[in-house]
């Protein structure tokens, strides 16, 4: 059974940073792609930052050089390290882990980011 839990969200000044974990259980990461989406208030839900099939990583563009998400496989930890961070930053962060053999979605619980002006 997949789970996926995240941590790391909180309150922070503009300008700073947090780095967001997800601890992924369940998972065999050859056959997965995982990423980190985030909705804000009134939004639909985005992509932040994810892996590719490949192995490289894909980052949406409002966060390109801000934004950065690595793995810990030994961890099990997906982690997206996130700096200078803006109020449009604001919203729920959450994991995600696809299947790409059974094509199927996992999503954790989120975690809320709020950035202060």
């Amino acid at each position: 059974q997949v789970q996926l839990v995240e941590s790391g969200g909180g309150l922070v000044q503009a300008g700073g940073s947090l780095r967001l974990s997800c601890v992924y259980s369940g998972i065999f990461f050859s056959k997965t792609v995982m990423g980190w989406y985030r909705q804000a208030p009134g939004k639909q839900r985005e992509l932040a930052a994810s892996f590719t099939s490949g192995g490289s990583t894909n980052y949406a563009e409002s966060v390109k050089g801000r934004f950065t998400i690595s793995r810990d496989d030994a961890k099990n930890t997906v982690y997206l390290q996130m700096n200078n961070l803006q109020p449009e930053d604001t919203g729920v962060y959450y994991c995600r882990s696809s299947n790409l053999i059974l094509l199927r979605d996992y999503w954790g619980q989120g975690t809320q980011v709020t950035v202060s002006s």
